[in-house]
């Protein structure tokens, strides 16, 4: 979404500047009445450049000419112009001036800091004449007053000191620095809002929902919660950390039973080789990947120490070996967040093909991974086996050309369809739903493009008579080979898709239809599994 379109349908938007851009030099008679003839020359023509009859642009309302004193007293008040006709006053010759005052207005069409930056890059030419230069400039104000008749409620944003809400419009004092200003931090607050109030606006995923396919009925087997019979028969146990199971030979077992399916009839018939994708996933990764966007909330954090230097943690261990308690609060002063635990599996896979073109001959490329957990912090909503903070998948990656992804896509529902209905014989659902990047980036709505997106698989929990998301096959268009510079030597678009096979959440929707019993198993699965061991016997 560019700049503009963030704002496209804000009635009302106006933006007001006042900068100081300091000098290497004094302003003499010569280079302050060029300085008037440029000013002029702005309002008319560099800063109307692009704005459309029915916009304004910007304008400079008034400028100046300060010296040191003038400088250290006028940052504590900065009066505000009426208009244009304000804008010579205050500009004759002073004493030691090495510095401009402006104080620039504007609507949406050429925005306030962007007239700085096309005031400043062509003011340049300008006292060059006079041998004089630029040094810096420092941002005195901005303030943003727009339409916000939604029923949004923002309490703070960065880089906003003030912000107010009344009679319909938001109002917005802004703390920049040059260097924000070079970013367009505005643009970017700017556009923050507008997902906001699309955020709202949407309400969340489940109103993004649309039947696809639904599963004949299925004959009820079982009617409580799979995971307390699992506890009762010791097949789990509650691990040592928060949303974690210890899975015992019999659930492993089944586990294992999944991965074989999924081997036999997904993986060795669509071409797949297998990968091992990192589990520790930094900050670069999740910026490219767009979950810097959002995933704060259910991070598992990654931290390592300052220094292997064994002095430098002797009192931590010497106070444990004392105290037999750790001191949490004086460890999180010696350690370096790096990124996090594998939160989705596949945007560390995307470091493998970072900044390289691919040869077009050995396209489509199908890959996965299995080597490890992925961690979420769920919250209040954890659950049985099917909503926890640590869970194993299998990841399938499949990259090609957009008629390829779209078609492996296809193929891929085809394979787990079959799995569905004739080894599983469970009651299932499959629904288009919003793309799976976009919820996990805090972004709401449906994808722009409807050849992108996500199908999610549900099934029924005959328990809870709920319908609990356990699969899911997504195209994701250009995002990854675009957000990790990845390209084609023939030049043609790159597009990517990508599933996650949740090995919990397809126990979970088994048992809670067929039960823990394996009588009650379609034989097409009995076959699969075998025999489940018995290890342990507790008395």
């Amino acid at each position: 979404m560019g700049a503009m379109n963030a704002v496209e349908d804000v009635e009302h938007i106006n933006f007001r500047l006042v900068a100081v851009l300091k000098l290497s030099g004094e302003l003499g008679e010569d280079a302050l009445n060029a300085l008037r003839d440029f000013v002029r020359a702005c309002n008319q023509t560099l800063l109307k450049k692009g704005v459309p009859e029915s916009g304004r642009g910007a304008e400079i309302v008034r400028f100046r000419v300060l010296n040191e004193a003038e400088r250290a007293d006028e940052a504590e008040n900065v009066d505000e112009a009426e208009n244009a006709d304000e804008a010579e006053k205050a500009s004759d010759v002073i004493p030691g001036a090495n510095a401009i005052e402006v104080e620039i207005h504007s609507d949406r069409y050429v925005r306030a800091h962007d007239a700085l930056l096309r005031f400043r890059r062509n003011l340049a030419g300008v006292l060059g004449r006079y041998r004089i230069g630029l040094r810096g400039i420092d941002v005195r104000t901005y303030e943003i007053e727009m339409d916000w008749r939604d029923e949004v409620r923002v309490k703070s944003l960065p880089f906003v000191k003030n912000l107010s809400l009344s009679d319909g419009k938001l109002r917005l004092s802004l703390e920049l620095s040059e260097r924000e200003i070079e970013r367009r931090i505005p643009d970017r607050i700017l556009r923050l809002l507008y997902e906001k109030r699309e955020m709202a606006r949407w309400g969340g995923k489940k109103e993004h929902w649309e039947l696809l396919f639904e599963s004949e009925r299925k004959e009820i087997l079982f009617d409580r919660d799979p995971a307390e019979e699992m506890i009762r028969r010791c097949w789990i146990v509650h691990g040592a950390s928060r949303g974690q199971w210890i899975y015992g030979p019999q659930i492993t077992r089944i586990f294992r039973a999944f991965e074989r399916i999924l081997m036999e009839h997904v993986c060795k018939p669509l071409g797949y080789h297998e990968m091992i994708f990192p589990k520790v996933v930094t900050w670069d990764v999740w910026k490219h990947s767009g979950h810097a966007r959002a995933i704060y909330p259910e991070a598992y954090y990654v931290c390592v120490p300052k220094t292997r230097d064994p002095e430098y943690w002797e009192d931590i261990a010497d106070y444990f070996k004392i105290t037999g308690e750790v001191p949490t609060d004086r460890i999180m002063e010696r350690i370096e967040n790096i990124g996090g635990l594998c939160y989705a599996q596949c945007p560390p896979f995307w470091i493998f093909l970072r900044g390289k073109t691919i040869d077009d001959d050995c396209l489509p490329i199908c890959v996965f991974d299995r080597s490890g957990t992925s961690h979420r912090y769920e919250s209040g909503g954890i659950h049985g086996i099917e909503r926890v903070d640590e869970f194993h998948r299998v990841e399938l990656v499949f990259i090609g050309t957009k008629e390829q992804v779209i078609s492996h896509a296809a193929a891929l529902r085809e394979r787990y369809r079959f799995i569905f209905e004739k080894i599983l014989d469970i009651e299932w659902r499959e629904a288009k739903v919003t793309p799976w990047f976009m919820a996990q980036e805090g972004r709401a709505g449906v994808a722009s493009d409807r050849e992108v997106g996500t199908v999610d698989y549900e099934a029924l929990l005959p328990y809870s008579g709920k319908w609990l998301e356990f699969q899911n096959v997504s195209v994701n268009g250009d995002k990854y080979p675009r957000g990790f510079s990845v390209k084609l030597r023939s030049g043609r678009e790159l597009w990517s898709g990508c599933s996650g096979v949740g090995l919990e959440r397809w126990a979970a929707v088994f048992l809670a239809q067929k039960g823990l019993d394996t009588e009650n198993w379609p034989q097409s699965f009995r076959e699969i599994v075998g025999e489940l061991p018995e290890v342990f016997k507790f008395v």
